[in-house]
């Protein structure tokens, strides 16, 4: 069989697959965004389950090259909110009934991406089937170190101290900061030529974290562009509840250790 460029990409099923609910002209806009987007979680957790293998074997500066991409890829799903927001609120009010009770929370990609970050909490299971495939990936995410637990351990093998309880955590709990993995990344950028690897792979987490709270942030802007302080579809609490997530941070020790410098 001969292989054309839309066998090789499944044209005939990824163009099929935008089932409007309603005639509304920017339905089709919302769903094309959102599909992307899941597409492009696909190939950020490839990348980033590529990084941490390479990071826990040791092969730190291979990792970078999938880290900057992840990075990339950010970037692009950021600007895509420029692209959602030329909806107007009447635009997205013609057909958000058609909705129901879906929600972005429900986008197991996203958690598990977050769960992959170290950003750990096992409430989101709860959006998924119990036996499913999606809840499986989920769980799986969950009871596996994260991307900064690797970094960490990866850290202590190069000599720098580590506290056991950090190494030998509950990776299912919320990382908590702690004063001596500060340290730690203090002695690292204090002296970036002896800690060369670390000191980049440092940065590189710095711009993937940056770059996850900067879509974040256009998120609540577009939220609120477009519904305002309104609940959002599944009754979540909309742009109020988006707005919290810009506190967290994936790898906190990185950003505090700035003002020791």
């Amino acid at each position: 069989m001969t292989v054309t460029y839309s066998s090789y990409l499944g044209l005939d099923r990824l163009l099929s697959a935008q089932h409007p609910t309603s005639d509304r002209h920017d339905e089709l806009l919302f769903i094309v965004i959102h599909q992307t987007k899941e597409l492009w979680l696909k190939e950020i957790i490839h990348e980033v389950r590529l990084a941490k293998a390479l990071v826990r074997s040791g092969e730190v500066e291979p990792a970078y090259k999938a880290l900057a991409r992840v990075s990339r890829i950010q970037t692009i799903m950021t600007l895509s909110w420029d692209v959602l927001a030329t909806m107007t609120p009447a635009d997205y009010l013609s057909f958000r009934d058609g909705l129901g009770a879906s929600s972005g929370f429900q986008s197991w990609q996203f958690r598990t991406l977050e769960y992959l970050l170290g950003l750990k909490d096992a409430a989101f299971l709860a959006f998924q089937d119990e036996g499913s495939a999606a809840r499986g990936e989920l769980e799986a995410a969950l009871a596996a170190p994260s991307l900064y637990d690797d970094a960490l351990a990866r850290v202590a093998a190069s000599g720098l101290q580590i506290p056991p309880e950090v190494l030998q955590r509950d990776v299912t709990q919320p990382y908590a900061p702690h004063p001596a993995v500060e340290d730690a990344w203090l002695e690292v950028y204090r002296d970036t030529a002896r800690h060369w690897e670390l000191y980049q792979l440092a940065e590189k987490l710095v711009d993937l974290d940056d770059a996850l709270l900067t879509w974040r942030h256009k998120h609540v802007l577009t939220v609120e562009r477009i519904i305002g302080g309104r609940r959002g579809t599944g009754g979540t609490e909309g742009a109020s509840y988006l707005a919290r997530t810009l506190q967290r941070r994936c790898f906190p020790e990185l950003w505090s250790v700035r003002s020791r410098l």
